[in-house]
């Protein structure tokens, strides 16, 4: 049965670790997933060609790529142990649904990724050429197939679909795999997801590659790994955009606050603007500190209404419309978060009363407590919220966020087509700055990569799962004090593994390719 942790230590301590140690393996699975894909392209130029200097550049990038991925692997178990150990109400609560997906990732995409690794890194004149070419692109696989099975279960935190909640054991079970794995929210997560760490690898390879151009170091093997990583990134980085496009539309239906938090919008209404520069400041008028107002800005009209309905008069309601209750654009009514509050307590009594009545075989009480439960079990979650004002998330956290992910976003169209453009007409001597600028890029992708996922979670909060349970129901009763000494214990180690990676990545790259293209 849910139950409610009353520590806040141990509620806040808890997050901070799980956002803590996500933040540390995000830094090493998008370079995973992309420079997996330009590997397997420069491998198959080697076999298609026979020219040894795919050759080369292949195995320079595949040392690189082995650093990351071993890393990840690290700080990815630390990750998901803590769903048992910190997370165990949540983990009972989501039953097979989150163990599906993360079991099918573990039993089979990563161990195709795994097994075929060891044959591309160390199957070098062991097995064919055209069979460590097919390991390459298995690797490539079965890296995508195991984001696909995580981000179904973490699409399905953000908006619950094909399943059935089971009153006796207060777990819920799928009844729909299919809704699951296809449900609009998963699929938009996936590629979004995933041509985004397809942008961040393109910058990575034309980052490194502009260094040899500076140093005047390997330039023809710099100029054919710019050129590949400019083509490649600028078709991710479109990707990403359009499916950043159908994520918006998306959260619009299933998690209208996080998008009233992204925009800054206390008050909706027809034909919004979005805001694509902006300054937010607390307005004393506001019932609440967690309710910010866009104070300066630079907005382009109606455009939010556009993104969010394709009408640029649709209504799009803002955080103050989602409290007090409004009727969407859709003509669908929802409650006040007031009223939410009331249907969930109703619930968590209900589903009390169903579990008293079954043991005392009461067959006429379980019936009607179990009707008032499928009723209100929607809004389950919001019976343990405290104030209406806990259903907004850190306002300027998310806006401040998404304007520095799209604005990057830009940058790097930008560089790409600057960074094509300067390799392949061999303008080393000259414009200086975009080598520079390519270099650069590298950390500001990793910057926009999380700010990403800071917009993704923390702007579904206090949601773990979206209005079915807060993350103050969602922890383990254990002493905070081990949530602690294991957040600094976890935060020390990844650090370390952290300076290692870039420590030893530097050392690889100065060093360089085997041989001058």
């Amino acid at each position: 049965m849910l139950y409610e942790i009353s520590s806040t230590t141990l509620v806040e301590w808890s997050r901070w670790q799980f956002a803590m140690t996500a933040i540390y393996h995000y830094m090493f699975v998008p370079l995973t997933l992309g420079l997996s894909f330009l590997l397997a392209v420069m491998e198959t130029m080697w076999v298609r060609t026979g020219k040894e200097e795919w050759l080369h550049a292949t195995k320079f990038w595949m040392k690189l790529f082995a650093i990351n991925f071993a890393i990840g692997i690290a700080t990815g178990l630390i990750l998901e142990f803590q769903f048992g150990s910190n997370w165990s109400n949540y983990s009972w609560f989501v039953g097979d649904i989150f163990g599906a997906p993360l079991a099918i990732e573990g039993l089979f995409a990563f161990f195709l990724e795994a097994t075929f690794f060891a044959v591309m890194f160390l199957g070098w004149n062991k097995v064919s050429k055209k069979f460590h070419l097919f390991s390459t692109w298995m690797v490539f696989l079965g890296a995508n197939i195991s984001a696909l099975w995580i981000l179904v279960a973490n699409a399905w935190m953000q908006n619950p679909v094909g399943t059935e909640f089971n009153p006796l054991t207060a777990r819920n079970e799928m009844d729909n795999f299919w809704e699951v794995l296809f449900s609009p929210t998963a699929m938009n997560k996936f590629f979004h997801t995933v041509t985004s760490a397809y942008t961040l690898s393109a910058c990575f390879v034309v980052g490194v590659s502009a260094w040899f151009i500076l140093k005047k170091r390997n330039l023809e093997f710099a100029r054919k790994s710019i050129l590949l990583g400019s083509v490649f990134g600028i078709l991710s980085i479109l990707a990403t955009i359009f499916t950043g496009d159908t994520s918006a539309q998306d959260v619009t239906h299933t998690q209208p606050m996080k998008l009233a938090a992204m925009e800054g919008l206390n008050e909706g209404g027809n034909g919004v603007g979005l805001t694509v520069i902006g300054f937010l400041a607390e307005d004393p008028s506001l019932p609440s500190t967690r309710m910010k107002t866009t104070r300066y800005g630079i907005a382009i009209p109606k455009l939010l209404s556009f993104m969010s309905y394709r009408d640029p008069d649709a209504y799009v309601p803002g955080i103050q419309n989602i409290l007090d209750g409004y009727t969407s654009y859709e003509g669908i009514t929802y409650p006040s978060i007031e009223q939410r509050m009331a249907n969930g307590n109703k619930a968590i009594e209900a589903l009390t009363s169903y579990k008293q009545a079954i043991q005392e075989q009461n067959q006429e009480k379980a019936d009607s407590s179990l009707q008032i439960l499928k009723e209100n079990y929607g809004d389950i979650g919001y019976g343990y919220l405290e104030s209406p004002y806990d259903a907004i998330p850190p306002v300027p956290l998310v806006f401040y966020s998404f304007r520095i992910m799209v604005g990057l976003g830009m940058l790097f169209v930008a560089l790409f087509i600057l960074s094509w453009w300067y390799a392949k007409k061999r303008k080393f001597d000259k414009f200086k700055f975009i080598p520079y600028l390519a270099i650069i890029c590298v950390p500001l992708a990793y910057i926009a990569s999380q700010c990403g996922w800071i917009v993704a979670e923390v702007g579904r909060q206090p949601w773990i799962i979206q209005d079915l349970m807060p993350v103050n129901v969602a922890i383990t009763r254990i002493a905070s004090g081990w949530v602690v000494t294991t957040f600094w214990m976890f935060a020390i180690l990844f650090t370390l593994l952290l300076i290692a990676e870039i420590g030893i990545m530097f050392s690889q790259i100065k060093k360089g390719p085997k041989e001058t293209l």
